[in-house]
């Protein structure tokens, strides 16, 4: 094993609702939903209309600056529904699936002929390339940008992530397919994230990539996380991509089958979940089927597409997100407490000593969705620094975000964060503020400076 790089910052929130290491058959859905709003840096324009029969590759959505750059069906079936919000923003587009799994028919690829340039053309017109994600800011990867690297995390260390390293046992050769894939899209080289305290024998294995070890708490899996320990960002043409492990996964077994398909193993987690486990499902599913009878219905709960920290606020009829592995469901608790500001409390979980919890530090607890309080004054208490690993002064930086002086942001380090990287934060603020929207404002605003 090479240098093991220890992360001594950060957080493993004891929550209960951890998902078992077995995959439980359910009926998969029969309607999914492509969110245009998740596909960050991208300007979407709509190419069906509701009735339209689609494949799995279908273009339903291409971006108006660049056109190759296409989102496709997950499944194959007819559109039914396209949701739009204010303003008339495009939210959802619904497909009911045939259950025919038909794929559009793409020319055959031959493995050893192909080169970046060809690469490219089939992850864009497959829909594959939306998986790209490009640093700075956290977008959809420009295919004109040449990335000086490619990092992966292998591990995720957000509360009740799904194991990784069980989800790809189950189809290891796509992984390092997608990885061979990968490494053909940059001059620089492929970094693999790894986990110091799990075995990490089928990552091991494979050849010409550059593999790193990590231990520690939260966010020790963390892509930004790692890239600041390995090659930092400097500036903001300093572009590295990344990609997840799943999606990896989906690449490398496009181009070993020749066959499209957003198919992915997710963790179904959180509290109020009855049989906690893995399900096989497709991207962009809905959670009914999924999470049928398998439920509390005693109290008020918060669906959440992802994990509890980054995770999207959802409903219980809504979709899974296209960058999610998990489905957390825990309570809302919006219940009134008398006094609750001011009780002693053994059965409560926080950061700070608030609550009695830092006596047991082995004890789980049932976290709800309740912060507790307002929006207050934004001062400096030297907390977030305790849960940034990074050579960052996050109270700082956000607050040249909040006055928006791009000099001072880019000082700060903006180019090394995006949302998942202050999660942290944000859970341990005593002023409520939300980090996470703030900081993605501020990333919004600089993009439309530079």
């Amino acid at each position: 094993m090479s240098k093991v790089i220890k992360i001594r910052k950060g957080l493993d929130i004891p929550i209960v609702g951890e998902a078992d290491r077995k995959i439980t058959d359910v009926p998969n859905s029969e309607t999914f939903a492509i969110k245009p709003l998740e596909f960050k840096g991208l300007s979407l324009k709509l190419v069906v209309k509701i009735d339209d029969e689609v494949k799995i590759g279908t273009p339903i959505l291409h971006d108006k600056a660049n056109p190759d750059i296409v989102i496709t069906a997950p499944v194959s079936g007819k559109v039914t529904a396209i949701n739009r919000g204010e303003r008339r923003s495009l939210l959802e587009v619904v497909i009911k699936s045939d259950k025919t799994n038909s794929t559009v028919d793409f020319e055959n690829i031959n493995r050893s002929s192909l080169d970046r340039k060809l690469i490219t053309e089939h992850l864009l017109k497959t829909g594959l390339w939306a998986f790209i994600t490009q640093r700075p800011f956290g977008l959809v990867a420009n295919p004109e940008n040449s990335p000086r690297d490619i990092f992966i995390s292998t591990f995720d260390s957000s509360p009740l992530a799904p194991d990784i390293s069980f989800i790809i046992e189950q189809d290891k050769q796509s992984f390092a397919a997608g990885v061979e894939i990968l490494q053909q899209l940059t001059s620089g080289k492929v970094h693999l994230g790894l986990n110091a305290d799990k075995s990490n024998e089928m990552f091991e294995n494979i050849k010409s990539i550059e593999k790193h070890y990590f231990t520690g708490p939260h966010p020790a899996g963390n892509v930004g996380i790692q890239i600041h320990h390995i090659a930092p960002i400097i500036k903001n043409d300093d572009i590295v991509w990344t990609v997840r492990p799943q999606d990896v996964q989906n690449i490398g077994r496009y181009f070993s089958t020749g066959k499209l398909d957003f198919q992915r193993i997710i963790a179904i987690t959180g509290s109020e979940v009855i049989n906690r486990s893995y399900v096989k499902t497709t991207v962009g599913a809905n959670f009914e089927p999924l999470l049928k009878n398998n439920v509390s219905m005693d109290k008020n709960l918060r669906y959440i597409s992802g994990n509890p920290l980054t995770g999207s606020k959802e409903e219980a009829t809504s979709f899974l997100g296209f960058y999610h592995d998990q489905i957390t469901v825990i309570p809302e608790g919006d219940e009134y407490e008398f006094m609750g500001w001011a009780m002693p409390r053994f059965s409560k979980y926080s950061a700070s000593k608030a609550y009695f919890s830092w006596l047991f530090p082995k004890r789980k607890y049932v976290i709800d969705a309740n912060i507790n309080g307002d929006e207050r004054a934004f001062v400096v208490t030297g907390e977030y620094e305790k849960y940034l690993p990074m050579n960052i002064l996050p109270v700082y930086l956000l607050k040249a975000v909040i006055t928006k002086d791009i000099d001072k942001m880019e000082q700060l380090g903006i180019y090394e964060v995006i949302e998942e990287d202050l999660a942290l934060c944000e859970f341990a603020c005593t002023s409520k503020i939300e980090v996470q929207k703030t900081l993605r404002e501020g990333i919004e605003f600089l993009i439309s400076e530079l």
